[in-house]
């Protein structure tokens, strides 16, 4: 039997910081009565519960163990291909758990089409082929089903095609994750039932009305912006391709405070922000994210954005587990696995104090640096 005792420790209870308390740990999960097994003394250090990153693209088992290593125990991954990718780096002890999109739907043409996505099949043209597609995506094991939303007449996936995309996927239970970083590709995501919207406009933020539709419909906001103000620094330095994908800015500041404003209005109307990078390691991506340590950029951010501290640490932890139906995790509580990070200091007071990590433990076993 796995058994822990952490003890001295001040739990985030996803509002404050609890006294100096004993977490247990039992099997993988958090258990309730006494502690047994190894104590291990925390020394008045915060526990957080494991975060997670709600917009990753994971190849290997190098950027896995990245997000790991940074207090990321679990990823979603928002664009994966071949079918077998995923499975194959799922299972490992004492590293990140995965959940994927699989292939996602794009355009004929628009920036993933030409430079990212090159699997003909995610290429969806014609509303009457959805269901189909969809239904492959399902048996290949797709937690939940993305579309590339590009700006109108950008060559993303015309709105039928979209609409007929998410309801396919709600027949069939699945959630749908819409890519938008223009304001034009953020409406139509509305548009086309989306529940969730990854990214935000770059240069002029999203519509008012979208940001009230976002919270009287009930969508989920990550807006990404540690990627957000790298393309807009892109964009600022001629950087061509990415400003066709995303969308006109007058430079690099003038861009990203677009995209800052998008995300203080959905705090301010109460829509629900979480926590998402886009980290990635893609050859031809308008910028690299490093996976693991920009988690830790993104809370940042979205501090700057208004959030408070406590608000972003929901934005890792307690709000994904919700919307991506991840029950078992996102808070540190009896029968929850235990997904745990150890750091030092308090990020309620400073929330960059989510980086000085101690120790992790991904389901009740830790994780280890090669």
């Amino acid at each position: 039997m796995n058994a822990f005792a952490l003890v001295n420790a001040r739990v985030f209870d996803g509002w404050r910081l609890t006294e100096p308390s004993t977490v247990v740990v039992e099997n993988g999960l958090i258990a309730s009565g006494a502690a047994r097994g190894e104590r291990i003394d925390a020394r008045g250090a915060v526990l957080l519960p494991g975060l997670i990153d709600g917009h990753v693209h994971v190849r290997d088992a190098r950027s896995r163990d990245a997000l790991a290593r940074h207090g990321v125990t679990t990823g979603l991954d928002m664009a994966s291909w071949p079918p077998e990718l995923i499975p194959s780096l799922r299972g490992a002890t004492g590293t990140a758990d995965l959940r994927s999109a699989g292939l996602p739907a794009i355009g004929p043409d628009g920036l993933h089409a030409r430079m990212l996505v090159k699997d003909p099949e995610a290429v969806v043209t014609d509303a009457r082929t959805a269901e189909g597609w969809v239904a492959d995506r399902i048996a290949e094991g797709a937690d939940y089903v993305k579309i590339v939303m590009e700006e109108p007449g950008g060559g993303g996936p015309e709105a039928d095609v979209a609409k007929a995309i998410v309801d396919a996927a709600h027949a069939r239970g699945r959630r749908v994750v819409a890519h938008a970083a223009s304001a034009g590709a953020y409406t139509m995501a509305l548009d086309s039932g989306a529940d969730v919207i990854t990214h935000c406009p770059i240069g002029a933020p999203a519509e008012p009305a979208d940001v009230t539709r976002m919270r009287t419909e009930g969508r989920v906001a990550v807006p990404t912006l540690v990627m957000m103000k790298a393309v807009a620094c892109f964009i600022g330095a001629g950087g061509a391709g990415a400003a066709r994908g995303v969308g006109a800015a007058g430079g690099a500041s003038d861009g990203f405070a677009g995209s800052m404003a998008t995300v203080a209005a959905l705090h301010a109307a109460g829509v629900p922000v979480l926590a998402g990078t886009d980290a990635n390691a893609e050859p031809g991506a308008p910028f690299q994210v490093e996976h693991g340590v920009s988690l830790h950029q993104e809370l940042r951010l979205l501090v700057e954005a208004g959030l408070s501290p406590a608000e972003a640490l929901r934005a890792a932890t307690s709000l994904p587990a919700r919307h991506f139906s991840l029950a078992d995790r996102g808070s540190v509580e009896p029968g929850r696995r235990a997904d745990l990070l150890l750091v030092d200091g308090d990020p309620l007071a400073d929330i960059a104090a989510t980086g000085h990590v101690l120790r992790v433990w991904c389901a009740g076993v830790e994780h280890l640096p090669a």
